[in-house]
């Protein structure tokens, strides 16, 4: 038997940030109105999907316990927060309060800013993990930045799941007149800033939005448009991994997870420039590892 790496960190919840209480950050008081709105929305749209989709990993697992924990460092203030079970083996939450710009992100001055994360890993081997990000970011001169990033990391790959993915993408951009060649192409290559060599590989159905704005002129229609996205993106597949639950896979599809499970550890550990350069071990090892890697 292959040795086994068993990553399981917990903690005392010793401070609480708040997830939906935005409200109570004094930096938002420095933002315009049209920006405390929106920042507003997004603390109220991050509770909802906290309060959606860990109830739906409650329910496919039968009940739940969580394991938290909360650090900071010079970029950032971390919320993890994590359960897990029998259908769905892991399921993290990271939100990250922002400190600073971080390095390569430019020289603005940064005001006020959230990144939000689900990552899910179920046991079935034929449903990949989940990655889904989305940031909002308002600095003291320049717009405001959106991003976000949707995907799954399949071992087998189950075409027709897959399909559905792209297709629910795809007829989101439809909706709003855009096209999502240029995001595509963004989660299945990374940016100048990850190691090709270690990168992590996603099935090409979801998008990455760390890139040009879907509406440059407009941060409020780029956080709706992907934060709509995101919603639906985790809810088809967290109906996937109900579907797939039950299903027979073989000796070869339990390799596939192994593998993929593996290489999305080294992506975080020698690629990813967030996981490897800015933030803490203790966060993003708690908030998105795998319950076990296999070498």
């Amino acid at each position: 038997m292959s040795p086994v790496f068993r990553l399981s960190f917990a903690a005392t919840l010793l401070l609480a940030i708040g997830v939906a209480d935005v409200t109570a950050d004094e930096r938002l008081a420095r933002l315009p109105p049209d920006q405390q709105s929106l920042a507003r929305d997004y603390g109220q749209f991050v509770a909802a999907m906290d309060d959606k989709y860990f109830a739906r990993a409650k329910s496919l697992n039968g009940g739940a316990e969580y394991e938290t924990l909360i650090l900071d460092n010079e970029y950032s203030d971390y919320d993890i927060r994590v359960t897990r079970g029998p259908v769905i083996e892991k399921f993290g939450r990271m939100l990250a309060v922002g400190n600073k710009t971080s390095p390569g992100r430019g020289d603005r001055v940064l005001t006020w800013g959230r990144f939000y994360s689900l990552d899910a890993h179920p046991k079935t081997p034929l449903v990949g993990m989940l990655h889904a990000t989305i940031v909002l970011q308002f600095f003291e001169t320049g717009p405001p930045s959106t991003g976000g990033w949707l995907g799954v990391m399949p071992g087998t790959r189950v075409a027709d799941d897959l399909e559905a993915l792209k297709a629910l993408t795809d007829a989101h951009f439809a909706r709003h007149d855009k096209q999502p060649g240029l995001y595509r192409r963004l989660i299945c290559k990374g940016t100048e800033d990850t190691v090709a060599r270690w990168r992590r590989r996603p099935a090409c159905a979801g998008v990455s939005f760390y890139g040009p704005p879907v509406f440059p002129a407009d941060a409020r229609q780029s956080f709706e448009f992907i934060a709509e996205l995101f919603d639906a993106f985790v809810g088809e597949y967290m109906a996937q991994v109900e579907r797939r639950d039950a299903d027979d896979y073989t000796v070869a599809d339990l390799q596939a997870q192994d593998d993929m499970r593996r290489r999305w550890l080294l992506d975080q550990l020698f690629s990813d420039p967030f996981a490897s350069k800015i933030v803490p071990f203790e966060a993003w090892s708690l908030a998105n590892l795998p319950p076990e890697v296999k070498f």
